[in-house]
């Protein structure tokens, strides 16, 4: 539920006064005030396509026969022109059926949803090419099926946008990020850990807040550990549940070492990115293949390959953060933050440092990237430029990010975005954000956050 109002005092929520150097142009002139009432609907499949995450909250099953076809042709890099036509459209009714599946659980009257932010599913993401390629991302699941289909319109496919004005398409959630964690005096990270790793970095309010984010991929996040256990299941295990088996193993730290220093992606120096192009299931059944001709069992393996993501988080931390001993707070979210493995190794590396999940923000941990995404869908109908981290390749602002298909309601909520802020040619970047109806049920997080309360 995205509530926005925009306030006649230069005190509130969105400044709209003064130039900024983050995100946004000059915007002198006071807009018409105003508020904006919008029922959105996140939708996101991350890297490993563990699920569909629908932001009211769900999580919902990915078809295994899309999976399983996608995850092929990811695999092998080798399809045709026909096999991907398809694939988008059905990732793009695979999207519309979520959102049915969704309102049919939860009772929601889909015709009170006012719009959808999909991120779709990323296929390739190539944001740091080499000489002779072309910077890009390709990300399926089409938006003008999700908004045929459902009749609510529907924004897709953030990535490319930012690719064209000169960044690199990702990470996508600083907005998200720096809204639900600056603060007045604490330096705070939001720690993700899906199939990649990423992070942003949030100095408090009094050294820049928001203005002065950073952000980056770290590496490998679950997809390593999850191509392991499917190895070692036969598929009938897709990730390692509280992390049971990697307890169960002992570390080879000569391994984890190896990867680690030589591995020219870890050690690049941000701004950076990543996906399964250099972290994918080639790439994992490499290592698994290293443990297991080294001896190592099963659980050696996932003990070994999980001390990757979490070492690698540290090693970001120190070598790429000049400042990381001012940390005072890690907030975790993604599936790696249910691994204890990973969260105890982070406390026993930065010990004076508190590690807490998301949830305590009021948004659910498991759902934040499609709040995100929600959130980027709102920017996207009202033309107005999100923040950018500081560590970007250009700050350049993007005034639309996202390919908009028109739902049924099209022009009614072009109406409403267009009385919004009436008047002022550039929407001030949005500063701050209340959670409303907090979420209060952590969901089963694991008992080692205890410690940071």
């Amino acid at each position: 539920m995205a509530k926005d109002t925009f306030p006649t005092s230069p005190n509130g929520a969105y400044q709209a006064h003064g130039s900024h150097t983050n995100g946004n142009a000059v915007a002198n002139a006071h807009p018409k005030s105003g508020g904006l009432d919008l029922t959105v609907l996140g939708l996101n499949s991350g890297t490993c396509m563990d699920g569909i995450d629908c932001a009211l909250y769900d999580e919902l099953a990915v078809p295994e026969k899309i999976k399983t076809t996608v995850l092929s042709m990811l695999r092998s890099t080798q399809t045709t022109p026909s096999q991907m036509s398809q694939v988008n459209v059905q990732l793009g009714h695979m999207f519309a059926d979520a959102i049915e599946s969704f309102c049919s659980k939860f009772g929601v009257d889909k015709s009170s949803i006012d719009l959808i932010g999909s991120h779709g599913q990323t296929i390739w993401l190539l944001s740091m090419p080499k000489k002779g390629e072309t910077q890009s991302a390709f990300c399926l699941g089409e938006g003008t099926v999700i908004a045929a289909a459902t009749g609510i319109t529907a924004v897709t496919d953030f990535r490319m946008a930012e690719q064209a004005v000169g960044r690199q398409g990702a990470p996508l959630v600083a907005l998200i990020d720096g809204l639900l964690l600056h603060h007045p005096t604490r330096w705070r990270v939001c720690q993700n850990i899906g199939g990649i790793a990423n992070l942003c970095i949030i100095p408090p309010d009094c050294e820049g807040g928001v203005d002065a984010m950073v952000d980056w991929d770290c590496g490998p996040g679950n997809m390593f550990i999850d191509h392991a256990m499917r190895y070692f299941t036969d598929g009938a295990m897709e990730y390692d549940r509280d992390g049971a088996w990697g307890a169960q193993g002992t570390v080879d730290q000569e391994i984890v070492d190896a990867f680690l220093d030589g591995n020219w992606y870890v050690n690049h120096t941000p701004p950076k990115t990543t996906g399964r192009e250099t972290f994918g299931d080639n790439e994992g059944q490499m290592l698994v293949t290293q443990c297991l001709d080294k001896g190592l069992s099963k659980y050696d393996t996932i003990a070994t390959i999980t001390r990757i993501t979490a070492q690698n988080i540290v090693r970001q931390y120190q070598n790429f953060f000049p400042s990381w001993r001012n940390i005072d707070d890690i907030f975790m979210c993604g599936g790696g933050a249910r691994n204890p493995n990973i969260v105890s190794y982070l406390q026993r590396s930065l010990p004076g440092v508190r590690i807490r999940s998301l949830d305590e923000t009021g948004v659910p941990s498991d759902a934040k990237e499609a709040v995100s995404f929600a959130q980027q869908a709102v920017e996207a109908v009202l033309g107005r430029a999100a923040l950018v981290p500081v560590n970007s390749d250009t700050l350049t602002p993007n005034t639309i990010s996202g390919k908009i298909a028109p739902g049924l309601g099209w022009r009614r909520l072009m109406r409403m975005c267009g009385e919004f802020g009436e008047g002022e040619g550039v929407l001030p970047t949005v500063k701050n954000m209340v959670v409303d109806g907090a979420y209060g049920g952590w969901k089963g997080m694991p008992d080692v956050y205890v410690k940071s309360h």
